[in-house]
C-alpha cells in the first residue's frame, strides 16, 4: 500500500509505520521464516505494493495461493480485523484486484513458457543434466560444433542428435577438440532422456519467451506475473534452472539505466534454498555477478527461503531489504540458523533480536529496509499489512477466464517446429545411408557379376575337359578299330596267298 509516491507502507506496530523506499527497492531483498509463519502473505503484500507503484512483478506460486491477487480481497475475518485495528482505510487501504498474467511451463495453468537450448547455454544445461567436468566439456564442444556448422539447437531432440553426430564422428573431431570418450557421449544421452522423462522437453522449444512480456503495466499498475510452480516443484532442478535462465536473460537483455526512482521489475525467487544446493563454483560466481550488476538495469531480486543461512554469504551481503518471520530453535542446527538471522540485522536497543525471532506470531516479522542513503535501518518488530487482494487461490474457471482475456493469449500457445539441427543432421544421415545403401547394392552387383564370370569360366573349363575326354575316347576307339580292321585284312590276304600257293581257290 502506497504511503506516498516514494514510500510504500509494508508493516506497522503500536509505535510506528515501516515503509519501503521505492528508489531502494532494486537493492534486492530477503524474505525468510519457517513454514506457516506468513512468508506467502508477505510476498503477496509486497507484490501488490510494487504493482501499485507501477512496477511489474514476477513470482512463482508454489501452492496456487498467490493467484488471489487477481480478485478483490476481504475474504478473511482476521484481515478485516487487522484493517480496522490499524485504521488502514484512513491510509487509503481498499480491497481490490490487481492485473495478473499467468504462466506455466506445462501450459496448463497459464501461458506456456519456452526457451531454446542455445538460449539456455551450456553452463546452465550442465547443471540441469548433472554432468561432471569431462561430460560438461563435451557438452561445450557440442555447442561450438553446432555453431560452426550452422546447426540451430532449439529443443532436446536437436541436442540429442548433435551429441549422436559427435559420437558417430568422434575420430574426425579428435584432432581439433581432443579425444571424445564414448562413455561421456553415453552419459549425456542418458541424462537427456532422464530430463525428457521429467517433462524437460516441454520447456525447450519455440516460440521462445520474450522477456519484455514480463515488464508490462495496465492502467498504471504493474502486471503481476505468476508462474504456476506446484507441478514444477516436483522437479526442483528444472525449477531453479528455469529461474536462473530468466535472471540471465534479464541481465543480458535489459539496458543499463542506473538508479531509477523505482524498479523496472521486481523478481521474487521463492524456495531459494533449492537454488544453491550443490551449485558448482563457476555457476555460483555467475549468479553473484548477476545479483551485483542487475540492479543497475532496474531489476530488484528478492529471495524467499526459510533461513538466511540458505543464502551464500557473498550474495546475502547484497540483499538490503529484509523481512524475517519466526524461526524455530529446537535443534542445534536451528539454533545456529537463528543466530545467523539475528546477526544479519542492524540491532535495535529496544529488544533482543535473537530472542524476538523465536517469539514472532504468524504474520508478524522483523523488518529492516534501506533508508534514503542506502543504509539499513535498525530492525523493527511489526505486523505485515494484510493483502488487498484475496488470500488464497482463485478458482480454475476464474484463472482460465483471465488467461483467455490476456493480451498475449494465443501467441505462446501456437508451437513452432522449424528446421534445426535434428532435421539437418537427420537429412545428412539419410543421404549417407542412401549412399551407403547404393554402395552396398553396387558392391553386391559387382560381386554377382564376378561370380557369374567365375561360373562361366568354370563351366568353360568343364566343357573343355569334357570335350577332351570325348575326343580321347573317339581317338582310342578309332585306333582300336583300325587295329582290328588291319589285323582282319592281314589274315584275309594271308589266307588268299596260301590258298593260291597250295592250289586252292
Amino acid at each position: 500500500m502506497l504511503d506516498n509516491e516514494k514510500r510504500a507502507l509494508i508493516g506497522r506496530n503500536d509505535k510506528e509505520e515501516i515503509c519501503l523506499i521505492a528508489q531502494m527497492a532494486n537493492r534486492h531483498g530477503l524474505i525468510t521464516g519457517a513454514t506457516g509463519t506468513g512468508k506467502t502473505v508477505t510476498l503477496q503484500t509486497l507484490s501488490e505494493t510494487f504493482s501499485d507503484m507501477g512496477v511489474p512483478v514476477f513470482a512463482a506460486d508454489m501452492k496456487g495461493d498467490l493467484s488471489g491477487v487477481a480478485k478483490i480481497g476481504g475474504n478473511k475475518t482476521s484481515v478485516n480485523q487487522r484493517v480496522e485495528q490499524y485504521r488502514l482505510r484512513d491510509k487509503g487501504f481498499d480491497f481490490k484486484a490487481f492485473p495478473v498474467r499467468f504462466w506455466d511451463i506445462f501450459g496448463q495453468q497459464g501461458h506456456p513458457v519456452k526457451t531454446t537450448i542455445t538460449a539456455m547455454g551450456p553452463l546452465l544445461l550442465e547443471r540441469l543434466l548433472q554432468l561432471n567436468e569431462t561430460q560438461g566439456a563435451v557438452l561445450n564442444m557440442a555447442f561450438r560444433i553446432a555453431d560452426e556448422n550452422g546447426l540451430l539447437l532449439i529443443d532436446l531432440k536437436d541436442l540429442r542428435k548433435t551429441i549422436q553426430y559427435i559420437g558417430d564422428n568422434r575420430t574426425d573431431f579428435a584432432s581439433q577438440y581432443g579425444n571424445i570418450a564414448p562413455a561421456s557421449i553415453g552419459a549425456i544421452q542418458r541424462a537427456l532422456l532422464h530430463l525428457e522423462s521429467q517433462g524437460g522437453d516441454i520447456f525447450f522449444g519455440e516460440p521462445e519467451l520474450e522477456i519484455t512480456d514480463f515488464i508490462q503495466t495496465e492502467q498504471g499498475k504493474g502486471v503481476i506475473n505468476i508462474l504456476a510452480a506446484d507441478k514444477l516443484m516436483n522437479t526442483p532442478r528444472i525449477y531453479t534452472t528455469f529461474l536462473l535462465w530468466l535472471l540471465d536473460d534479464l541481465y543480458d537483455s535489459l539496458p543499463e539505466v542506473g538508479d531509477l526512482e523505482k524498479p523496472k521489475l521486481v523478481f521474487f525467487f521463492d524456495e531459494a534454498h533449492l537454488l544453491f544446493n550443490d551449485m558448482p563454483k563457476s555457476l555460483l560466481e555467475k549468479v553473484e555477478q548477476i545479483i551485483r550488476l542487475i540492479r543497475s538495469k532496474g531489476v530488484g531480486i528478492y529471495f524467499c527461503t526459510q533461513s538466511p543461512a540458505d543464502i551464500p554469504e557473498t550474495i546475502l551481503g547484497q540483499l538490503g531489504n529484509r523481512v524475517q518471520h519466526a524461526l524455530r530453535a529446537y535443534t542445534t542446527k536451528e539454533v545456529k540458523a537463528v543466530k545467523v538471522a539475528a546477526s544479519s540485522f542492524r540491532a535495535n536497543p529496544d529488544f533482543n533480536t535473537e530472542t524476538a525471532i523465536t517469539e514472532l506470531n504468524t504474520g508478524e516479522a522483523l523488518i529492516s529496509f534501506l533508508d534514503e542513503k542506502g543504509a539499513p535501518t535498525p530492525v523493527q518488530r511489526a505486523n505485515i499489512l494484510p493483502p488487498q487482494g484475496q488470500i488464497g487461490p482463485i478458482s480454475p474457471t476464474e484463472r482460465d477466464l483471465l488467461i483467455r482475456s490476456s493480451l498475449i493469449h494465443g501467441i505462446y500457445e501456437k508451437l513452432i517446429d522449424r528446421e534445426s539441427a535434428f532435421e539437418i543432421l537427420s537429412q545428412q544421415q539419410n543421404l549417407l545411408e542412401e549412399e551407403r545403401r547404393r554402395a552396398l547394392e553396387e558392391k553386391e552387383r559387382i560381386k554377382q557379376l564376378r561370380e557369374a564370370e567365375r561360373n562361366q569360366r568354370a563351366e568353360a573349363r568343364r566343357s573343355k575337359q569334357e570335350r577332351g575326354l570325348i575326343d580321347e575316347m573317339i581317338s582310342q576307339v578309332g585306333k582300336s578299330a583300325t587295329r582290328q580292321i588291319t589285323n582282319q585284312l592281314g589274315r584275309t590276304i594271308s589266307r588268299s596267298l596260301l590258298g593260291a600257293l597250295f592250289g586252292k581257290k
